[in-house]
């Protein structure tokens, strides 16, 4: 048996295991979930990372008690969602495709309005998409996007993630070396140890979080590779956000001091209409612990309201 057989190291990925719910979209098998009624107005929650997964999301099912339907999905390569080789990406148009494979898969008539809610890299997302199609969605929710430009992000992501060379996680990655070296498109091994880096939480303290977030499985290879197109890139995902003049919710956190009300206003002001709300009593995560949660689900359900 070879450790790195599926579900060995890390669990089994929708196209590994035919028990997990999935979609295929644009050629991929997507982990997806709903909750909800499919003719409510539509709630699309885009999770962060990009190597992270929609586990850590789950409490926006609750939207579904109000009249949303809402739609959970891992990104393509990340979660449970099926991996692909690091010569497959090229660009994130690939995931544009994929966020607009997922709404017409969904969308029940071109009636039915649209909605994003997006958090961290899932918020890059929402913005990037809305600034490539500005007539795409009705409203969207952004919660602590590293940025919508590339300094923005490099700039936000140095003074979040200072990690210790002496830190437990860190010892944990680079111990495990000795007996798994992933080549460059071993999925499993690839995620397993870059699960170990996650492992302690040793950004925790300098994003204000409670605790260690909840998910089944990161995705290496998609994180490093974007990474690197965005720097490569420099990317700008703003010029054409001033098409979209319907208030976007923009949400930052008290306790993420590396983000802070001038990082919220210097990324948010690429939009001519915006809301700013600070989420008391909870850092980066705030959509995912109980303070957090408590303190942000009412100011998003109304301003959700405000559009249906």
């Amino acid at each position: 048996m070879r450790i790195d057989e599926p579900g060995n190291l890390v669990p089994k990925t929708v196209d590994q295991n035919s028990c997990l719910p999935s979609i295929v979209i644009n050629g991929a098998k997507l982990h997806a979930e709903t909750f909800g009624n499919p003719n409510d107005p539509i709630i699309f929650v885009l999770h962060g990372g990009p190597a992270s997964d929609y586990r850590y999301l789950l409490n926006c099912k609750e939207f579904a008690d109000n009249g949303y339907f809402v739609v959970f999905y891992d990104q393509r390569g990340t979660g449970l969602s099926q991996r692909f080789p690091r010569s497959y990406y090229t660009g994130i148009q690939t995931s544009f495709d994929d966020l607009n494979g997922v709404i017409t898969h969904y969308r029940k008539s071109p009636t039915q309005k649209i909605f994003l809610l997006g958090h961290s890299w899932g918020a890059m997302l929402a913005g990037a998409y809305i600034n490539q199609y500005p007539t795409a969605v009705n409203g969207a929710v952004l919660a602590e996007p590293g940025g919508l430009k590339w300094k923005d992000v490099d700039e936000y992501v140095k003074r979040s993630r200072k990690m210790d060379i002496t830190g437990e996680a860190l010892n944990n990655a680079t111990y495990m070396d000795q007996f798994l070296t992933g080549k460059e498109d071993e999925h499993a091994i690839l995620d397993y140890k870059y699960k170990l880096l996650a492992s302690t939480g040793d950004e925790n303290d300098n994003v204000g979080n409670e605790g260690l977030l909840p998910f089944w499985r990161p995705g290496f290879v998609l994180q490093d590779v974007y990474f690197n197109i965005l720097k490569k890139e420099n990317s700008d995902w703003t010029p054409h956000l001033k098409q979209f003049t319907t208030k976007i919710l923009f949400i930052y956190s008290e306790r993420n001091k590396p983000y802070g009300l001038d990082h919220a206003k210097q990324v948010s002001s690429a939009f001519p209409n915006v809301q700013l709300f600070e989420t008391k009593g909870a850092g980066h995560d705030m959509l995912s612990f109980p303070t957090g949660w408590k303190n942000t689900h009412p100011t998003i359900l109304d301003y959700f309201n405000t559009l249906k």
